[in-house]
């Protein structure tokens, strides 16, 4: 098996996206749940219509900005609705286009890569210090 990093506590509610490249394309959806599920304290939340593109679409968001910030905003409104500390994804694209989303609605929510979450509870940081 190798070498395996243990992990720190991290208590923190999370509303993870599915990234269409991920999901759809390579069929990845359970993997990165089960990484943010093995630290201890995550408590992970679905997000309604889990499976709705954000907008974000590599550059369709530049290309269409008003139909991408319609699936942003309901994307946003979706994970407000979670009840999450942290919307966590493995696309920049999404988190940008979300957090964008979040902040139209007034909602004030952290997001962060997935990579970022496994980094900061090896690293033993808190809370705090994970994304923007």
């Amino acid at each position: 098996m190798g070498t395996q990093a243990t992990y720190h506590p991290l208590p923190v509610t999370i509303a993870y996206h599915d990234a269409c490249h991920l999901a759809h394309a390579q069929g990845v959806r359970a993997q990165p749940r089960a990484l943010l599920r093995a630290i201890p304290g995550v408590e992970l939340r679905e997000i309604v219509e889990g499976d709705l593109c954000c907008g974000s679409a590599g550059v369709y968001n530049v290309i269409n900005p008003e139909p991408a910030a319609q699936l942003g905003d309901r994307k946003a409104g979706h994970v407000a609705a979670a009840g999450a500390e942290l919307l966590v994804t493995a696309n920049p694209g999404c988190l940008l286009q979300i957090a964008s989303g979040l902040e139209r609605r007034g909602v004030a929510m952290r997001s962060a890569h997935t990579v970022q979450v496994l980094d900061a509870s090896i690293r033993g940081a808190g809370v705090d210090d994970i994304g923007t």
